[in-house]
């Protein structure tokens, strides 16, 4: 006789894939994710089932450590000024060409590789992302100031994969931050669910510890106590921005985690930070 206990992880699994079925998820990969090839095979894996599940999914990626190691090797100087990447025109040629023809065909060509149907978009082509610039001092840095989706829908039968580069007024690429890119599309779009993959395992705490769960206000409060800094402070900006234009649940996880993405969507277990907007 099977016992109750061996047959509830399975009763879970299929409930909540009945829940998530038709439902729209975006994720966002981070560059160091997509510079392991055992990384990108186990996020893949993960993907293929969620779309299996019955989820419609929308892929941004980033590329910091590719554009990093790309630059170094063209001799230009990676300067940063408030998080932000001072970018000069060759630059962004170099930054375009990384994320485009690199990063973007390496996750396209391993999802088709495990049967999926993929499709790589740059946001700059089809305008996606209309942006003004940043400052003079940051050079060719874009703000994303609307989403434009009268060329992007969603496919329920193919998964987007979306290199993320700004536009101005005259259809010059801009770089814009990955982070932003992925919330202003996810909010565009009314996801159900937007999905960072990191290297961490979710924001923590001053001690070490990792939050499992946070609403908008306490997000505030970790950003004016600086308990989140570098990368996350802008990573957590963006979730705030997200949460703040009604976005329901937004997860961080790590992507160095075997199946990190099941164990969050299809089970009760808790392996990332899930924020929430606050109640009031």
């Amino acid at each position: 006789m099977i016992e109750k206990r061996d047959t509830a992880p399975i009763i879970e699994v299929l409930h909540y894939a009945n829940d998530f079925a038709g439902k729209t998820f975006l994720l966002k990969l981070g560059g160091s994710i997509l510079q392991d090839e055992m990384l990108i095979d186990s996020v893949c894996q993960d993907i293929k089932r969620l779309h299996q599940a019955g989820i419609r999914l929308v892929i941004v990626h980033g590329g910091s450590k590719a554009i990093n190691q790309c630059l170094a090797e063209h001799k230009i100087k990676a300067d940063f000024i408030d998080g932000l990447r001072i970018t000069s025109r060759e630059a962004m040629q170099l930054i375009e060409k990384v994320l485009c023809t690199q990063v973007n065909k390496i996750l396209v060509d391993k999802l088709k590789q495990i049967g999926l149907q993929a499709m790589g978009i740059s946001a700059a082509t089809i305008q996606l992302l209309p942006c003004r610039y940043y400052s003079r001092q940051h050079g060719f840095v874009g703000v994303i100031q609307s989403v434009n989706l009268s060329k992007f829908k969603p496919s329920s039968d193919s998964i987007s994969v979306i290199a993320p580069i700004g536009v101005d007024a005259a259809d010059n690429s801009l770089n814009v931050n990955a982070d932003y890119a992925a919330s202003k599309l996810a909010v565009a779009l009314n996801v159900d669910k937007l999905i960072f993959m990191t290297d961490q395992n979710g924001i923590y705490a001053k001690d070490g510890s990792v939050y499992s769960e946070l609403d908008s206000n306490e997000l505030i409060k970790l950003i004016n106590d600086q308990t989140v800094v570098g990368g996350m402070l802008i990573k957590t900006k963006a979730i705030l921005s997200a949460l703040n234009e009604h976005l329901n649940h937004v997860h961080i996880l790590n992507g160095n985690i075997p199946q990190v993405l099941l164990k969050e969507i299809f089970t009760t277990q808790g392996v990332g930070t899930l924020c929430k907007a606050s109640s009031k």
